[in-house]
Protein backbone atom coordinates (compact mmCIF):
# COMPACT_ATOMS: atom_id res chain seq x y z
CA UNK A 1 0.00 0.00 0.00
CA UNK A 2 1.30 3.44 -0.88
CA UNK A 3 1.73 6.29 1.57
CA UNK A 4 0.96 9.88 0.61
CA UNK A 5 3.27 12.54 2.08
CA UNK A 6 1.97 16.07 1.34
CA UNK A 7 4.81 18.59 1.24
CA UNK A 8 3.99 21.62 3.37
CA UNK A 9 6.39 23.68 1.27
CA UNK A 10 3.36 24.21 -1.00
CA UNK A 11 0.89 24.88 1.81
CA UNK A 12 -0.60 28.20 2.92
CA UNK A 13 1.83 29.15 5.69
CA UNK A 14 -0.62 31.71 7.02
CA UNK A 15 -2.97 28.80 7.81
CA UNK A 16 -0.52 25.95 8.28
CA UNK A 17 -2.41 24.32 11.14
CA UNK A 18 -5.59 24.24 9.07
CA UNK A 19 -3.76 22.65 6.14
CA UNK A 20 -2.19 19.99 8.36
CA UNK A 21 -5.63 19.15 9.74
CA UNK A 22 -6.90 18.77 6.18
CA UNK A 23 -4.03 16.41 5.36
CA UNK A 24 -4.99 14.26 8.35
CA UNK A 25 -8.66 14.38 7.35
CA UNK A 26 -7.73 13.35 3.81
CA UNK A 27 -6.00 10.23 5.08
CA UNK A 28 -2.40 11.21 4.31
CA UNK A 29 -0.08 8.88 6.17
CA UNK A 30 2.92 11.23 6.23
CA UNK A 31 3.54 14.98 6.34
CA UNK A 32 6.64 15.99 4.37
CA UNK A 33 8.55 18.82 6.04
CA UNK A 34 11.23 20.39 3.85
CA UNK A 35 14.01 22.10 5.80
CA UNK A 36 16.29 24.25 3.63
CA UNK A 37 19.29 26.27 4.77
CA UNK A 38 20.06 28.53 1.80
CA UNK A 39 23.44 26.80 1.42
CA UNK A 40 22.88 23.20 0.36
CA UNK A 41 19.94 24.51 -1.67
CA UNK A 42 19.35 28.16 -2.64
CA UNK A 43 16.19 28.76 -0.64
CA UNK A 44 15.48 28.93 3.10
CA UNK A 45 12.33 27.36 4.53
CA UNK A 46 11.45 26.45 8.11
CA UNK A 47 13.18 25.31 11.28
CA UNK A 48 12.41 23.12 14.25
CA UNK A 49 10.27 25.74 15.98
CA UNK A 50 7.69 25.70 13.19
CA UNK A 51 7.66 21.92 13.09
CA UNK A 52 7.20 21.77 16.86
CA UNK A 53 4.25 24.16 16.63
CA UNK A 54 2.29 21.73 14.42
CA UNK A 55 3.28 18.54 16.24
CA UNK A 56 0.07 18.79 18.24
CA UNK A 57 -1.78 17.47 15.19
CA UNK A 58 -1.92 13.71 15.66
CA UNK A 59 -2.53 10.82 13.33
CA UNK A 60 0.21 11.63 10.82
CA UNK A 61 3.91 10.74 10.57
CA UNK A 62 6.31 13.69 10.50
CA UNK A 63 8.58 13.02 7.53
CA UNK A 64 11.38 15.59 7.93
CA UNK A 65 13.65 16.18 4.93
CA UNK A 66 16.86 18.02 5.86
CA UNK A 67 18.24 19.81 2.80
CA UNK A 68 21.04 21.35 4.82
CA UNK A 69 24.82 21.20 5.12
CA UNK A 70 26.23 19.10 7.99
CA UNK A 71 22.80 17.87 9.15
CA UNK A 72 24.15 16.01 12.19
CA UNK A 73 24.11 19.39 13.98
CA UNK A 74 20.30 19.48 13.89
CA UNK A 75 19.25 15.86 14.24
CA UNK A 76 18.51 16.13 17.96
CA UNK A 77 16.62 19.41 17.50
CA UNK A 78 14.26 17.91 14.93
CA UNK A 79 13.84 14.75 16.97
CA UNK A 80 12.73 16.95 19.89
CA UNK A 81 10.46 18.87 17.50
CA UNK A 82 8.59 15.66 16.76
CA UNK A 83 10.16 14.03 13.71
CA UNK A 84 9.26 10.38 13.16
CA UNK A 85 11.60 10.12 10.17
CA UNK A 86 14.62 12.30 9.45
CA UNK A 87 16.08 12.14 5.96
CA UNK A 88 19.47 13.55 5.06
CA UNK A 89 21.16 13.99 1.69
CA UNK A 90 24.07 11.80 0.68
CA UNK A 91 25.62 14.89 -0.88
CA UNK A 92 25.29 17.13 2.19
CA UNK A 93 28.08 15.87 4.43
CA UNK A 94 31.15 13.64 4.76
CA UNK A 95 29.88 11.78 7.85
CA UNK A 96 26.79 10.19 6.29
CA UNK A 97 27.00 6.93 8.22
CA UNK A 98 27.54 8.67 11.54
CA UNK A 99 24.59 10.97 10.89
CA UNK A 100 22.28 8.06 10.01
CA UNK A 101 23.39 6.26 13.17
CA UNK A 102 22.64 9.34 15.26
CA UNK A 103 19.12 9.61 13.82
CA UNK A 104 18.42 5.97 14.66
CA UNK A 105 19.89 6.41 18.16
CA UNK A 106 16.77 8.42 19.04
CA UNK A 107 14.51 5.49 18.15
CA UNK A 108 13.18 7.03 14.95
CA UNK A 109 13.66 6.11 11.30
CA UNK A 110 16.52 7.38 9.16
CA UNK A 111 16.18 8.26 5.50
CA UNK A 112 18.83 8.82 2.87
CA UNK A 113 18.18 11.02 -0.17
CA UNK A 114 19.93 11.40 -3.51
CA UNK A 115 19.72 14.21 -6.06
CA UNK A 116 18.70 13.56 -9.68
CA UNK A 117 22.30 13.34 -10.93
CA UNK A 118 23.53 11.09 -8.09
CA UNK A 119 23.67 7.41 -9.11
CA UNK A 120 21.71 4.88 -7.09
CA UNK A 121 24.75 2.70 -6.43
CA UNK A 122 26.33 5.55 -4.45
CA UNK A 123 24.13 4.52 -1.51
CA UNK A 124 25.67 1.03 -1.30
CA UNK A 125 28.12 1.82 1.54
CA UNK A 126 25.18 2.84 3.74
CA UNK A 127 22.69 0.03 3.07
CA UNK A 128 21.55 -1.25 6.46
CA UNK A 129 21.92 2.15 8.10
CA UNK A 130 18.74 3.74 6.70
CA UNK A 131 15.06 2.80 6.64
CA UNK A 132 13.94 4.76 3.59
CA UNK A 133 15.54 5.92 0.35
CA UNK A 134 14.31 9.25 -0.99
CA UNK A 135 14.83 9.73 -4.72
CA UNK A 136 14.59 13.34 -5.80
CA UNK A 137 12.77 13.57 -9.13
CA UNK A 138 13.47 17.31 -9.36
CA UNK A 139 16.42 19.41 -8.24
CA UNK A 140 15.97 20.00 -4.49
CA UNK A 141 15.14 23.43 -3.18
CA UNK A 142 12.23 24.62 -5.32
CA UNK A 143 8.56 23.67 -5.51
CA UNK A 144 6.54 23.38 -8.71
CA UNK A 145 9.19 21.76 -10.95
CA UNK A 146 8.43 19.20 -13.65
CA UNK A 147 9.09 15.52 -12.96
CA UNK A 148 12.40 14.27 -14.42
CA UNK A 149 11.43 11.21 -16.47
CA UNK A 150 14.78 9.45 -15.99
CA UNK A 151 13.85 9.16 -12.31
CA UNK A 152 11.68 6.18 -13.21
CA UNK A 153 14.79 4.16 -14.11
CA UNK A 154 16.39 5.15 -10.81
CA UNK A 155 13.31 4.02 -8.91
CA UNK A 156 13.36 0.65 -10.69
CA UNK A 157 17.06 0.22 -9.95
CA UNK A 158 16.56 1.15 -6.30
CA UNK A 159 13.65 -1.26 -5.92
CA UNK A 160 15.76 -4.15 -7.21
CA UNK A 161 18.53 -3.20 -4.82
CA UNK A 162 16.22 -2.61 -1.83
CA UNK A 163 13.26 -4.97 -2.27
CA UNK A 164 11.96 -4.59 1.28
CA UNK A 165 12.72 -0.94 2.02
CA UNK A 166 10.50 2.13 1.70
CA UNK A 167 11.31 4.10 -1.44
CA UNK A 168 10.07 7.68 -1.40
CA UNK A 169 9.95 9.94 -4.46
CA UNK A 170 9.76 13.73 -4.29
CA UNK A 171 9.19 16.21 -7.09
CA UNK A 172 6.70 16.89 -9.84
CA UNK A 173 4.27 14.12 -8.94
CA UNK A 174 0.58 14.56 -9.74
CA UNK A 175 -2.42 12.37 -10.43
CA UNK A 176 -1.26 12.27 -14.06
CA UNK A 177 2.03 10.45 -13.36
CA UNK A 178 1.73 8.91 -9.90
CA UNK A 179 0.78 5.52 -11.36
CA UNK A 180 4.05 5.34 -13.30
CA UNK A 181 6.02 6.23 -10.19
CA UNK A 182 4.30 3.57 -8.09
CA UNK A 183 4.58 0.94 -10.82
CA UNK A 184 8.33 1.64 -10.98
CA UNK A 185 8.61 0.68 -7.31
CA UNK A 186 7.97 3.71 -5.11
CA UNK A 187 5.66 3.32 -2.13
CA UNK A 188 5.96 6.73 -0.40
CA UNK A 189 4.84 9.63 -2.58
CA UNK A 190 5.62 13.26 -1.83
CA UNK A 191 3.23 15.74 -3.43
CA UNK A 192 3.18 19.50 -2.96
CA UNK A 193 1.29 21.47 -5.58
CA UNK A 194 -0.82 18.43 -6.44
CA UNK A 195 -2.22 18.47 -2.88
CA UNK A 196 -2.27 22.11 -1.81
CA UNK A 197 -3.33 23.93 -4.98
CA UNK A 198 -6.90 22.64 -4.67
CA UNK A 199 -9.10 21.11 -2.01
CA UNK A 200 -6.65 19.14 0.11
CA UNK A 201 -8.91 16.23 1.06
CA UNK A 202 -10.11 15.78 -2.51
CA UNK A 203 -6.60 16.05 -3.93
CA UNK A 204 -5.24 13.33 -1.63
CA UNK A 205 -8.13 11.06 -2.57
CA UNK A 206 -7.53 11.64 -6.27
CA UNK A 207 -3.83 10.92 -5.95
CA UNK A 208 -4.50 7.65 -4.15
CA UNK A 209 -7.12 6.57 -6.65
CA UNK A 210 -4.82 7.40 -9.57
CA UNK A 211 -2.01 5.38 -8.01
CA UNK A 212 -4.08 2.32 -7.26
CA UNK A 213 -6.26 2.09 -10.39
Amino acid sequence: MIKISPSILSSDFSALGRDVCQCVAGGAEYLHIDVMDGVFVPNISIGGAVQKSIRKYKGIVFDTHLMIIDPIRYVEDFYKAGSDIITIHLESCENVGETLDKIRSFGIKAGLSIKPKTPVDSILPYVGKFDMLLIMSVEPGFGGQAFIESSLDKIREARKLLPDLDIEVDGGISKNNIKEVVDAGANVIVAGSAVFKGDIVTSIKELREAAEN
